[in-house]
């Protein structure tokens, strides 16, 4: 069995989105049967429900973490919420954190249990440093580091996150 978990950016262009879904389509491609495949995601909107919807495309068992007991209600916004309640019911196992609030604390916490229960870790990243936030794609992909974790890096050509200014 191959438990491959995911990090990865929320703010994608929508150009990019169909880029990302076709390189997660591919990586999966040697696991189509399903057999051996578990993904685990915490499906945010971006790159983690993009890797869970992949996982399923691919016949793999799919594990949901999601960081807070108040996440859907006040951190999952109405154009996402739709794709998060189907990704949810269609996953083998939900694991809801014992936070009380949607935070850095309930992130990093979530972050842990993906990088402890994974084999690999597919990062869905710009490959920018850690924002000092905490919580965030390139602290996971560090903490996966640190622990030995193989990290696949996916940010086809072409690839960009929309702008903040």
């Amino acid at each position: 069995m191959m438990t491959i978990a995911v990090t990865g950016h929320m703010d994608l262009t929508e150009d990019t989105i169909p880029l990302v879904r076709a390189a997660l389509d591919d990586l999966l491609k040697p696991y189509a049967d399903g057999s051996d495949l578990v993904g685990i995601s915490c499906i945010a909107k971006g790159a983690d429900s993009l890797f869970a919807e992949a996982v399923l495309r691919a016949g793999g068992r799919l594990a949901v973490v999601i960081p807070s007991r108040d996440y859907r209600r006040e951190k999952v916004k109405a154009d996402h919420a739709d794709l998060f309640d189907r990704l949810a019911e269609a996953a083998d196992e939900v694991v809801v954190l014992p936070n009380d609030t949607a935070d850095r604390h309930a992130y990093e916490a979530a972050n842990a249990v993906l990088v402890k229960r994974a084999d690999r870790l597919v990062a869905v990243w710009d490959g920018k440093p850690p924002s000092g936030k905490g919580g965030g794609t390139a602290d996971t992909v560090l903490e996966a580091r640190a622990a030995g974790i193989p990290v696949i890096v996916v940010w086809p050509a072409g690839a960009a996150r929309r702008s903040t200014e």
